[in-house]
Formats: C-alpha cells, sequence, structure tokens
C-alpha cells in the first residue's frame, strides 16, 4: 500500500515529482512520445490544484548519443499542456534553487537531466541532488514506474525526507497490473528480441495456475522452434551472433515440460532475399524467420478470441519492414477486438500500435514501463515502490 498524491494539501506546496520522459531521439532532436503525454496529463492535475511543481527526469545514459540536456522535453510537455513549463540548465546549483523558490501557484519547472548528477546512480537519501533540494520541498511524488526498478537518488532518495506518494501514471499502472493476480487465465503474448525478459515471465507465471497459453513470435520463436529440433534457415546465424543459443536447452525443456501451455509457430514467414516466402516449419532450408505466417495467426486468433485476459509484451516480427509486419498488425488487431481485458508493454508493442493506426482505446491499458515492468512481472521487488511503502509509516501527509 502507498500514498496517492491527492491524498496531499498541495496548494502553494512544492513538490519534487519524479516523472520519466525519457524519448526516442532522432538527429538530434527529441520525438513526442506517449510517456510525455501521459506525464502531462498527470502534471496538468497538480498544476490546476496549485501546486508549485518541480519535475525530475532523465534522458539517455550518460556516454551515448541520446544522453542530452531536457530543454526540449520542456517544449514538448508545454506544447501538450498548453501553459508554460520554465526550463533550467541546472540541477542542484544556485540557477535551479533560485527558480525552485521563485515559482508561483501552478506553475511548473523543469530541472536539467538527473543523470548529468556524478552520484545519481550510486548514492540515494545523502546524495547531491537531495541535500541541495530536499530542505526545499513538501512533498515528493514518484509517478513513474519504468524508473521504480532503480534505487536512484532522484527515485527513492526523496522519500527519506518528505512524504512521498505515487502519482496518477504510477498508479494507474500498478492498478493495471494488480488485475493479474485476480485473473483465472491469463494469455501471454511474447515476441520481440529480449529472449531473458520473456523467460524471467514465463518461469514465474508457469509456476502457478493462472497460465491458460503463452504465444511466441519473434526472436523467441525462432529460439523455440529451433529447441524443437527445427532448421531455421539462416535465423541459425543470428542466434550464434546474439548468443541467443544459449539458451536453447532452457526453451526445449520449458516446451518439454508445459507442451499444452507453449503455443510455438507451426509456420513463418522467410526472408529470402529481401522477398517474403512462407512456408511451414518443417520445411525450412533457407532464409531467416522474420514472421509469423496464416496458420499460426488463425490459432493465435482462436486462442485470443478464447481469453478472458491478455498481456502482450514484443512484436511478432520484424514489423518495420512492410512485408514482415503482417503477423505483428493482425495479432495487435485481434488483441483489440477481443473482450479480455489487455496489458500492452515494450516500446515496440507501443510504436507498432501507432505504426498500424490501431486505436490506443481499444485496448485495456498500455504500459509505458519496459524492464520495470518485466521484473514486477517477475515478483521481484522494485526499490522505488518498497521507498513509497516505507514512507507511510514515516511521515503523516
Amino acid at each position: 500500500m502507498v500514498r496517492r498524491f491527492s491524498e496531499f494539501n498541495l496548494k502553494g506546496k512544492v513538490i519534487f515529482k519524479r516523472i520519466d520522459i525519457n524519448s526516442p531521439v532522432e538527429k538530434g532532436v527529441v520525438q513526442m512520445n506517449p510517456r510525455i503525454r501521459a506525464h502531462a496529463k498527470s502534471i496538468a492535475e497538480l498544476r490546476d490544484a496549485g501546486a508549485k511543481i518541480v519535475l525530475l527526469a532523465h534522458q539517455g545514459r550518460p556516454g551515448e548519443e541520446d544522453f542530452l540536456p531536457l530543454e526540449q522535453h520542456a517544449k514538448l510537455l508545454e506544447k501538450e499542456l498548453g501553459t508554460p513549463v520554465y526550463y533550467v540548465d541546472d540541477v542542484i546549483g544556485e540557477k535551479a534553487q533560485k527558480a525552485i523558490l521563485q515559482l508561483r501557484n501552478g506553475e511548473v519547472l523543469l530541472l536539467n537531466n538527473v543523470r548529468m548528477l556524478g552520484d545519481e546512480t550510486k548514492k540515494t537519501h545523502d546524495s547531491e541532488l537531495i541535500k541541495a533540494l530536499a530542505p526545499l520541498g513538501h512533498y515528493f511524488i514518484l509517478d513513474a514506474l519504468s524508473v521504480s526498478h532503480r534505487e536512484h537518488a532522484s527515485v527513492t532518495g526523496f522519500t527519506h525526507h518528505l512524504p512521498s506518494g505515487a502519482g496518477k501514471v504510477l498508479h494507474d499502472e500498478v492498478e493495471a497490473l494488480k488485475k493479474m493476480d485476480g485473473a483465472k487465465g491469463i494469455t501471454f503474448i511474447f515476441g520481440g528480441s529480449k529472449v531473458e525478459d520473456s523467460f524471467q515471465v514465463m518461469k514465474r507465471w508457469l509456476s502457478t495456475s493462472k497460465v491458460k497459453k503463452i504465444l511466441v513470435g519473434g526472436a523467441l520463436s525462432v529460439l523455440f522452434i529451433y529447441a524443437k529440433g527445427y532448421k531455421v534457415g539462416g535465423s541459425l546465424e543470428f542466434l550464434k551472433k546474439t548468443g541467443l543459443i544459449s539458451h536453447a536447452l532452457e526453451a526445449k525443456a520449458m516446451v518439454e515440460k508445459y507442451p499444452d501451455k507453449i503455443e510455438v509457430p507451426m509456420d513463418v514467414g522467410l526472408n529470402i532475399d529481401g522477398k517474403r516466402v512462407d512456408c511451414n516449419v518443417d520445411e525450412i532450408e533457407e532464409g531467416q524467420i522474420f514472421d509469423i505466417s496464416e496458420k499460426t495467426l488463425l490459432r493465435y486468433k482462436e486462442i485470443i478470441f478464447d481469453s478472458d485476459f491478455i498481456f502482450m509484451n514484443g512484436p511478432m516480427g520484424v514489423y518495420e519492414m512492410k512485408e514482415f509486419g503482417w503477423g505483428t498488425k493482425h495479432v495487435l488487431e485481434a488483441v483489440s477486438r477481443s473482450e479480455a481485458f489487455s496489458i500492452l508493454g515494450g516500446g515496440h508493442t507501443i510504436t507498432a500500435v501507432e505504426k498500424f493506426g490501431i486505436p490506443r482505446e481499444k485496448f485495456g491499458y498500455i504500459s509505458l514501463s519496459g524492464k520495470a515492468l518485466v521484473e514486477y512481472l517477475s515478483g521481484k521487488e522494485l526499490p522505488g515502490l518498497k521507498a513509497l511503502h516505507d514512507n507511510l509509516g514515516k511521515f503523516s501527509p
């Protein structure tokens, strides 16, 4: 149990709010995305309540191309909010502290990238960030499950010093995921290339009685097809190059232990010299597996339409290529038309929803999280959520 931000008396109070607006960057330009839109709505609630809002966020990792200051993010948030989002090129220095002290009720300030601080990822409650800013605030709001798996200063540090609670984005995501605990038969759809992540979740849920079926696609399906003893053509080199082949024995053991739970493609779309060629899995001789095919889709759709609860993470193939987006598009459309409550996760899944023009409201909930979502579903304790829980006993709102 954690506090909601609505339990605080927000008017006139300085609120430090940790959000996640880590965004796609193309040629140095930050792209508008669902995270920014979702957080803008959550920020608007605090603004309308008369709070003085100080936003804390990151972009990329030091040394990487997308490690950028947050000035562009401020402009994108401002566009969504329709009211000013002030930005200061500082996090804990004089400029930042002065800007915080000058905030008026309902105003929004975005500080620079918290990862520009050397100890953001190394210390928590006694970091530079906390020492400098905690004395200036009244409350802390954590509003992103997507960073809650990290014990970083901006995620857990403030909870040692200020009454803290969950924001709307975090609360809505956790509530959606909690519905899985009460579900009796869940159909999982796993795709993409993050096999280790999928295995973590599969192993945890297969050990319960809650799994109806697990449908596999993407690189994960290539691994399972290989593990079942079929040839995978040119995809064998992909399995070796990526190291995924090291999971073959685990995949084989899993599909042998749960043959009635794990559904592996019966036919696939091969990339042969840039053209799509469909064939059964027992007929693969050449080409790379880039998609599922018709028989598999019919089977998957049958299961999807007979499901009460669906969790999907990852595309069915190389959906970025027109010829191989077929499986991902049709599986997503089937999920959107089913009567099941559905949760979608993973950046590529969300991108595919937008690419194929499927209305977001057709799904039960679309997660904004990546690795944190996997860890949550794997049963791991997330430091951010634990910090909010522990804060309940330390401070009254």
